[in-house]
């Protein structure tokens, strides 16, 4: 069978909002008391209805070079992606990057209000390490500790929230373009390598592999957040779903801000090779990450 991009991104995209869909409910995620109605309406109001879910998408693909079946990465593919809408919800508050739009409607302060919009953001963050602790992600206790470790170390303060921290310096004091890569391989670049490592570890990759896996990821990431940074000088509001133009506005230092956008779209030519270099030892096995990293250099929002 040909293998298809556009069906296995829509396929995937299908799997994890369904999953959402049933998992941000009221009796899912209740404790010893019952979720508040307007929490769980926040929540879903920040992760349904919008987003190409490619973080489960790369869950998907790298666990499937072993031949693990799709369906048996959701759980994991899920925790990935409500980490990452808990930190747009976060992200878009007046604190942080201060955004009235996401995936065409109005963020989740917006919609409801800053401390509605934290909770939300807080209670995503949660439940995605209870996924991940779950039997029903791993029968093997000792990957799923692995996997927990790996989403926390990514996620954490030498990952995505140390990026945004980084982020915000950078609004004050002078970046060089080696500390912009860096601060962007945290604040993108983390949760990228994070998804496609957790799907090796599914997998049962081995070191070698795992090693030249995590390769491609940060490569993937690098390419990710340029064609962001180029998107947000060259793409329109419409077309994004979110403002643009928001990096020059407030300071951002990026590096297209650096070398402008000529110079930023070779570079993207440059990490999409390394990405797909990383790839060799896999062949045809790897075909649906080559296709994504492709993706994420051509992507138009």
């Amino acid at each position: 069978m040909t293998y298809s991009f556009p069906d296995e991104l829509a396929s995937t995209a299908s799997d994890i909002e369904q999953a959402l869909d049933a998992l941000l409910t009221a009796p899912a995620l209740s404790g010893p008391g019952i979720p508040a109605d307007r929490l769980i309406a926040a929540m879903r109001h920040g992760s349904l209805n919008g987003g190409k879910r490619l973080r489960p998408l790369l869950v998907r693909q790298a666990a499937g070079v072993f031949g693990t079946a799709p369906a048996t990465t959701i759980p994991a593919g899920l925790a990935v992606e409500m980490i990452h809408c808990y930190s747009l919800v976060h992200d878009d508050l007046p604190a942080m990057d201060d955004d009235d739009l996401r995936r065409g409607q109005p963020t989740v302060h917006k919609a409801y209000d800053d401390a509605t919009a934290i909770l939300a953001g807080d209670a995503l963050l949660t439940h995605a390490f209870a996924l991940l602790a779950d039997e029903a992600t791993h029968p093997d206790p000792a990957i799923r500790v692995r996997l927990v470790t790996e989403l926390a170390t990514c996620a954490g303060a030498g990952g995505m929230v140390g990026g945004q921290m980084r982020d915000i310096e950078g609004e004050t004091s002078f970046l060089t373009e080696r500390a912009i890569a860096q601060m962007q391989a945290m604040k993108t670049g983390a949760l990228i390598r994070a998804a496609v490592r957790i799907g090796a570890i599914l997998g049962g990759a081995s070191n070698a592999d795992l090693a030249h896996l995590t390769s491609y990821a940060e490569a993937a990431g690098r390419a990710f957040q340029l064609a962001d940074d180029i998107l947000d000088v060259t793409a329109s509001a419409e077309a994004l779903g979110k403002a643009t133009g928001k990096d020059a506005e407030k300071g951002k230092q990026t590096i297209v801000a650096r070398i402008g956008v000529e110079a930023a779209q070779r570079q993207l030519g440059e990490v999409i090779h390394d990405a797909l270099t990383a790839l060799l030892p896999f062949d045809h096995r790897a075909d649906g990450l080559r296709a994504t990293a492709r993706f994420f250099a051509e992507r138009e929002s």
